[in-house]
């Protein structure tokens, strides 16, 4: 007998030292099933509806608990708001400047490999580049 999607999910948390709450299942199976990078903000409106009782704060403190135990990824790009992804794997991320989307860019690169740096520890490298993406050139292009 198979696992079901939740039963994978809690086994995961408890895996990693994280009791299971129905909020905190479907906060991360929402992360783990979609591709962008999301905000509480966005989290909090896709599973209001399915958890009348989820708050923001619910859903902030869960986030935190899950980048602390490494379950999921957080990135900041520009000191605006906090996003979350699943990839745990070193990447670089490109943000448009024109329709704000964030891509995951893997790069051929030693420095997800440092730990130190002129005698101060490394604990996380952070890849972030800016231009605009290949659709909103396209749109360009057209609009010329």
């Amino acid at each position: 007998m198979s696992l079901t999607r939740a039963e994978n999910i809690s086994k995961m948390l408890t895996e990693k030292g994280v009791s299971p709450s129905i909020q905190r299942i479907k906060i991360l199976q929402f992360i783990l099933d979609n591709e962008h990078h999301s905000s509480v903000d966005i989290i909090y409106q896709e599973l209001i509806h399915e958890i009348p009782t989820l708050s923001k704060t619910t859903v902030y403190n869960t986030l935190a608990l899950f980048v602390e135990k490494g379950i999921i990824n957080s990135i900041t790009i520009d000191n605006t708001e906090i996003l979350y992804e699943k990839s745990q794997k070193p990447h670089a991320h490109f943000q448009c400047n024109i329709c704000k989307n964030i891509i995951d860019i893997e790069l051929d690169s030693n420095l997800y490999g440092i730990t130190e740096i002129e005698k101060n520890r490394v604990e996380k490298v952070n890849i972030h580049l800016r231009g605009i993406c290949s659709k909103c050139l396209k749109n360009e292009s057209i609009n010329i």
